[in-house]
């Protein structure tokens, strides 16, 4: 069974509502050790001083800020501590808003709460009256040392709390050269604009995320498993000599025919007979001329040895 991060309470006004912090997200990443390739020898990382050059025991470090280029200042661990948020195991809600006035981007990371023994009146209360009310919890937590802007949210039968970044940690898109202006001023015509719409709803469905695979980590996990298997090297395609992707970017793009080729890859309305027999010309050549790359490329590698 999983453990709780910690064991506190759920407050707002003078309501306290006896609460687990669980764990609302599972890693599942590949993780890697580096090796000396010389040996397979693991390597190991030492501390260092940089003028000595002999290692420092964990006793001897300090934390300290570079506040100029090459000069610090020391932090000492009372420092931190008084620093440091007096409330402890506890989510203090301290107003409510709109669900949708919250921007996708202040959301980090999800966290569910957990109901303690005979706290479930008080939990079944808070979540129902936030899912009629379209309202969001926003207040603060402490998890392990540092403190972080929270949302309590309701989730089907669970009140989830998702950390929330500070806006100070968001990058406003206004720093960024974008395309200001509506569709007309930059010559897009209104059929494009309707193919546009047509591709959408061709494509519009239900969200089910368990039909979302990280396929990068599974081809990964699966070349790892017959490594161990069979102990032999696994040989890579040269990237060099991959093709490119189909609609690919040129300097010219064709805005109108590339919604009508998706469209018809989709059977959407504005589809048309003559463009699909062109695509199919188009990628019998593509497939001729990459079969003829790959056979000379074939010819020139040497023949591996057996064994």
């Amino acid at each position: 069974m999983a453990r709780p991060i910690w064991t506190g309470t759920l407050s707002f006004g003078l309501l306290n509502i006896p609460v687990r912090l669980m764990a609302g997200e599972r890693r599942v990443d590949l993780s890697f050790r580096m090796l000396d390739s010389r040996n397979n020898a693991r390597v190991r990382y030492e501390r260092v001083n940089e003028e000595t050059g002999e290692e420092v025991p964990w006793k001897e470090i300090v934390k300290a800020f570079e506040y100029d280029k090459g000069s610090y200042v020391v932090i000492e661990e009372d420092d931190i501590a008084a620093a440091s948020p007096d409330r402890r195991e506890t989510i203090d809600i301290e107003l409510f808003v709109d669900a949708g006035a919250i921007g996708a981007e202040y959301y980090d990371k999800p966290y569910v709460l957990e109901p303690a023994a005979k706290a479930e009146k008080g939990y079944v209360l808070l979540r129902d009256v936030l899912a009629r009310t379209g309202k969001v919890g926003i207040g603060r937590v402490v998890i392990r040392t540092r403190e972080y802007l929270a949302a309590v949210l309701p989730r089907g039968d669970a009140l989830v709390m998702m950390v929330l970044r500070f806006a100070q940690e968001l990058v406003d898109p206004e720093e960024y050269r974008l395309p200001e202006g509506k569709s007309t001023k930059w010559k897009i015509s209104e059929r494009e604009v309707e193919m546009a719409e047509q591709l959408i709803e061709s494509m519009t469905g239900e969200w089910e995320p368990g039909q979302f695979k990280d396929d990068f980590r599974l081809r990964l996990q699966k070349v790892i498993e017959d490594r161990v298997r069979s102990k032999k090297v696994v040989q890579g395609e040269d990237e060099e000599d991959e093709a490119p992707p189909e609609g690919a970017a040129t300097n010219v793009i064709d805005f109108a025919e590339l919604l009508k080729r998706s469209l018809d890859k989709k059977g959407g309305k504005g589809s048309s007979k003559s463009s699909g027999r062109s695509t199919k010309k188009a990628s019998k050549k593509a497939t001729k001329k990459a079969a003829k790359k790959t056979a000379k490329k074939a010819a020139r590698r040497p023949a591996r040895k057996a064994g």
